[in-house]
């Protein structure tokens, strides 16, 4: 049995459910108000546990709070992990037909068909969910869709790089007066980052890269260490470009998005799980997600009918020097992404350095 268990975590697929295509296919379209679904929950027990891709234990604390505060007597338990793992511990649970996790929002965009192909998801139509952008969403079987477009830009401190009035492209970083001053998720340790490396030197080649390396950026695990790095000033590192800080990152944090190639934008991915212990308060979770209030907050919204909070833009669709579908299409294809690693794992070696723990930096 333990060796049956094996071969299914590595495969990715969980023998003890339902593996026809398109099972279950026809979704639940929800009708109900918030205030509605709420009662419903409150009467379940008022929990949902939530897994969400992150490489900080708090990065998902203000989402926890805002939850618990529009909605009294509810508790979301939200574990933040990185998503690579996170997939895996779900295929376990799967496999071993013991689900205790409501609600997932991942970042390994390519474990979402073929869960819903294997009958893992609930096929439930939040409301809103007719508004979310059709590439972000199985618009088929409602089993899973976008809830937010992350994204990685340029973000510079200024007090550190005083005589930087911009960074346009990812070709300033050769410049002199970023020697030295660089820090960088290994690429070879996130496929976000991977990707974001991929589309650069899709433009600018593998010489650009080698000149990266004359810089001497410091490496590091998880993509919210090096905004605090640059964010402190007690660290010399000063510039980035594997962060995610929205549009108002912080005190005397700049950004600018490239014009000289592609930056990485996608859908922050969610589904609930067709077994989920706490249904009511899962799809309570989602249509909150969802829903036109909370979408308004966000840096970029996936809905196409509201316009994102602090971005210059009006949609993601329509911000240039982007294409927030491309990295759905990347993840699929594991070749690509393994050859990929193992080149910046020759040049850089193993990722070094513990993740997501920020005190150990």
């Amino acid at each position: 049995m333990s060796r049956l268990l094996t071969i299914a975590l590595l495969l990715g697929q969980s023998l003890a459910y339902d593996t026809v295509l398109g099972f279950n296919s026809h979704p639940l379209v929800e009708t109900r108000s918030l205030d509605e679904i709420y009662h419903a929950a409150l009467k379940e027990g008022g929990i949902v546990t939530v897994w969400h891709g992150g490489d900080e234990k708090d990065q998902q604390e203000t989402l926890k709070s805002t939850f618990e505060d529009r909605f009294p007597g509810m508790t979301l338990n939200i574990t933040v992990d990185l998503s690579k793992y996170l997939d895996g511990k779900i295929d376990q649970q799967l496999y071993n037909n013991d689900v205790s996790v409501d609600s997932i929002i991942l970042q390994t965009l390519q474990d979402f068909p073929r869960w819903q192909q294997e009958g893992a998801l609930l096929n439930y139509a939040p409301v809103g969910f007719d508004k979310v952008y059709p590439a972000f969403k199985d618009s088929i079987s409602a089993s899973w869709y976008g809830y937010s477009i992350f994204f990685w830009s340029i973000s510079w401190n200024t007090e550190k790089l005083p005589n930087v009035k911009n960074i346009s492209s990812y070709s300033n970083f050769l410049e002199p007066e970023f020697k030295n001053k660089l820090v960088l998720t290994y690429p070879n340790d996130d496929d976000a980052v991977l990707f974001a490396f991929y589309q650069i030197m899709q433009q600018l080649g593998t010489k650009w890269f080698d000149g990266l390396l004359k810089q001497n950026p410091r490496w590091v695990r998880g993509t919210a260490t090096p905004l605090t790095i640059v964010s402190a000033a007690n660290y010399s590192q000063s510039a980035t470009f594997t962060s995610f800080g929205g549009f108002n990152p912080g005190k005397n944090i700049k950004i600018a998005f490239p014009n000289d190639a592609n930056f990485v934008s996608w859908p922050q991915t969610a589904a609930i799980l067709k077994n989920a212990p706490h249904p009511e308060g899962a799809k309570l979770f989602h249509n909150y997600l969802l829903s036109a209030e909370y979408q308004q907050t966000v840096s970029l919204s996936v809905r196409q009918d509201i316009k994102s909070s602090g971005s210059p833009y009006s949609d993601i669709m329509h911000t240039p020097h982007t294409n927030p579908t491309a990295f759905a299409r990347f993840m699929e294809d594991r070749v690509t992404v393994e050859r990929l690693r193992f080149f910046f794992e020759n040049r850089l070696g193993s990722a070094e350095g513990l993740s997501p723990l920020i005190d150990d930096i």
